[in-house]
């Protein structure tokens, strides 16, 4: 077999073609088949899809000596013909591997999924300490007991629960004290991996470094070079805020060109937590105005808080690429002081 270019779908779909585009193998493969499979074949290309697990597939294959570009889901569903069947997944990832102007998902290294697990497992728990407290709150509320927002207002209400008489049903006053024993669980061990993450972006000097820009905590260092590792993986500031969603959308036709709103699209945690970092920057300046740069003041004066939160996300972002592609330290120029 003589195969240039294989498109591999993750469910284990082979399609392979020489260099003239004709069609030289279609099989399925089965798990433990794949690697017996590749590792016969002289070096080629072998494309395959980003999604789930094609980041260890990716590595693996590499090994083996292949290329192995990542394309996109999005830029792979184009080339999907009609009655979608793992068959023609794989022929459309071959197809769009070929396009000149395709770009790659860059494949990531064992060390940052092992950080990105780090950080989606505090956000796992930090998400079920929510819904927990939450949960408790609503059921609190069925029977008049109310409490402020926040924590002090929560820890009222652990007092009553917790109390010798709390003037409840003993059915719920049960089932909330279960409630609070997983709270008093997740707690700690939030705390532990923010403890873990902190000592991770203590040891990197990129991470350090991305956490000595304003709005930049050590979460979003961490979660950024976790993320893409090397900022110069992105040709400029714009295509790594484009990746980030930060950037508007553009639907134009006839010569009339139209900005929507942000796209959303791309990695929507890093997204999240430049927003956050934002919305704390700019209630600071609209609060101290002696704190806010110029350009802040600007943006607030002229736009919604929602907007001028996006647009310092998104200058955050190329802030924070600017750092990474250059190795420098974060440096805020004198005017905007």
């Amino acid at each position: 077999m003589n195969a240039s270019i294989i498109g591999l779908d993750i469910a284990f779909q082979v399609h392979g073609e020489d260099a003239e585009g004709g069609v030289v193998v279609q099989k399925r493969l089965g798990r433990k088949g794949v690697i017996e499979f590749f590792s016969k074949l002289p070096r080629c290309v072998v494309a395959l899809e980003a999604c789930g697990t094609s980041h260890y597939w990716g590595r693996t294959l590499r090994a083996l000596g292949h290329d192995v570009p990542l394309i996109p889901a999005a830029s792979v569903k184009p080339f999907v013909k009609r009655n979608k069947t793992d068959a023609r997944d794989a022929a459309a990832i071959c197809v769009a591997a070929q396009r000149g102007d395709m770009r790659e998902v860059a494949i990531k290294s064992e060390e940052q999924q092992a950080s990105r697990a780090l950080e989606r497992s505090r956000e796992l728990m930090v998400k079920q300490r929510t819904q927990a407290m939450n949960s408790l709150r609503a059921m609190l509320a069925e029977f008049g007991v109310a409490a402020a927002q926040g924590a002090r207002g929560f820890a009222e209400l652990r007092a009553r629960l917790t109390s010798d008489d709390p003037g409840l049903p003993e059915t719920l006053v049960g089932a909330l004290r279960v409630v609070l024993a997983q709270l008093d669980t997740l707690t700690p061990a939030i705390a532990a991996l923010e403890t873990r993450i902190k000592a991770v972006v203590k040891a990197d000097p990129d991470m350090r470094r991305l956490a000595r820009i304003p709005s930049v905590g050590f979460l979003t260092a961490h979660a950024v070079v976790a993320a893409i590792g090397d900022g110069r993986r992105f040709r400029s500031a714009r295509d790594f805020t484009a990746w980030g969603g930060m950037t508007p959308r553009e639907t134009s036709s006839a010569g009339k060109r139209r900005i929507r709103g942000v796209s959303r699209q791309g990695e929507s945690r890093l997204r999240k937590l430049f927003a956050l970092g934002a919305a704390t920057l700019l209630r600071n300046a609209r609060s101290r105005d002696d704190r806010a740069t110029q350009w802040q003041r600007g943006i607030l004066a002229r736009r919604p808080m929602k907007a001028a939160v996006m647009a310092q996300a998104a200058k955050t972002a190329r802030i924070v690429w600017a750092v990474l592609a250059s190795g420098k330290d974060y440096a805020p120029r004198a005017a905007a002081v």
